[in-house]
């Protein structure tokens, strides 16, 4: 009997945020898979190691969590003004499917970096010093990415002294703006409130009917006050993820109102489409220890948010559900913006198991609706390791 040898395919692993996953061109990957369909998705499952009914993929390159269990494609851009494609998979850990249906707000920060290193910006747009502007199609959702790149004697500038907690060592800061980020998500019809209110009562068959706020903006997403639910907003991972019972009922949440928003025709839909929408809990400010031991004080912040991604409690904030949150934060009325004592405001600062993170956006109101022109944060991202990847053939 003949084994067929592994392929190699060119890839960078790299951190982004909070997050990590494993970069590819287009052209570099394998002809079948350079178009959407099963064979990419076949060759994706087989580099993060999954599906893995152990749960650890050990035979790939994800980290068996949600932030770790990522890959991005990414490709010259032939859309006027924008330099690079950029296409995420969500890559699911014990089953086998990959999740397209939203960005990574977190890896979005390693996108610019990548693209300047693989030869997809125009050399004559980035300065040997200062800082490149790259515009990136994130290509999931339809929308325009600005990363703020350092450059530094011809490269991009990695190393720095920005921290961002749920990250252990400080890096160079990347400024990201997310323009126009409510999600034109299919069903939704394009509207940053799908339902047409700030505020619905979604009833959840065996929680009860909770007060929520359903918003498409930089990742559709469910906010929902933290005491309605049984929770102070200052929890960490442990007291969640190891909860069978507190994760069974989230996933309800999120199923219902998946299909409140219009993202879904059909409960049986949310199992494949595990990374869109979010559930969040949201409550005021309030002193807590986040996991690395490091105290945030109640003055530190403008309330507590807790998000879950794939099934899970974030160790920190999805930069996607950061833009939600900001977005949110902005607009007088939602469960956000109550949280954070109400009001108008152009920036919030919010506590998440990991620590704290800023996040801005400017609302305004025309017509009766609502709508942002962009939310900005900041990030950090470096190259891992690059080189090449090897699947079996």
């Amino acid at each position: 009997m003949t084994h067929k040898p592994q392929i190699k395919i060119p890839a960078t692993y790299m951190r982004g945020g909070t997050s990590k996953g494993v970069f590819f061109r287009l052209q570099d990957l394998p002809e079948a898979a350079q178009q959407p369909g099963a064979a990419r998705d076949q060759l994706l499952l087989r580099v993060i190691g999954s599906p893995d009914p152990y749960g650890k993929q050990i035979d790939g390159m994800g980290g068996a969590t949600s932030s770790t269990s990522k890959t991005v494609i990414l490709s010259k851009s032939s859309r006027a003004g924008h330099d690079v494609d950029y296409l995420f998979g969500q890559v699911s850990i014990d089953k086998a499917f990959v999740d397209w249906s939203g960005n990574c707000g977190n890896l979005s920060a390693a996108v610019g970096a990548f693209a300047i290193s693989g030869g997809m910006v125009d050399p004559a747009r980035v300065p040997r010093d200062g800082v490149a502007v790259v515009r990136v199609w994130q290509a999931n959702i339809g929308k325009t990415i600005i990363a703020h790149i350092p450059m530094s004697n011809g490269e991009v500038q990695e190393t720095g002294d920005f921290e961002l907690d749920g990250v252990t060592f400080p890096a160079a800061e990347v400024q990201l703006e997310f323009m126009d980020p409510a999600a034109e998500e299919e069903g939704a019809g394009g509207a940053m409130f799908p339902t047409g209110h700030l505020v619905d009562d979604l009833e959840v068959p065996g929680v009860g009917t909770l007060k929520s706020t359903m918003i498409n903006a930089g990742i559709p997403t469910i906010f929902i006050n933290a005491d309605a639910i049984g929770y102070s907003g200052a929890e960490l991972q442990d007291a969640i993820n190891g909860d069978a019972k507190a994760l069974a009922m989230f996933e309800t949440i999120r199923a219902h109102g998946a299909l409140r928003m219009g993202l879904i025709k059909d409960l049986s839909e949310a199992a494949t489409r595990q990374h869109t929408p979010k559930v969040a809990f949201v409550a005021p400010p309030k002193a807590y220890t986040a996991s690395s031991g490091k105290p945030v004080a109640a003055g530190d912040i403008d309330l507590l948010v807790r998000a879950l991604s794939m099934g899970k409690l974030h160790h920190a904030m999805m930069g996607t559900a950061a833009v939600a949150i900001g977005t949110a934060a902005a607009i007088p009325g939602t469960l956000v913006n109550l949280a954070a004592g109400g009001g108008e405001r152009n920036a919030v600062r919010f506590g998440h198991p990991s620590g704290t993170l800023r996040v801005g956006a400017e609302a305004v109101q025309q017509n009766g609706e609502w709508s942002v022109k962009k939310a900005v944060m900041s990030r950090s991202a470096r190259v891992l390791m690059e080189g090449w990847v090897r699947v079996p053939a």
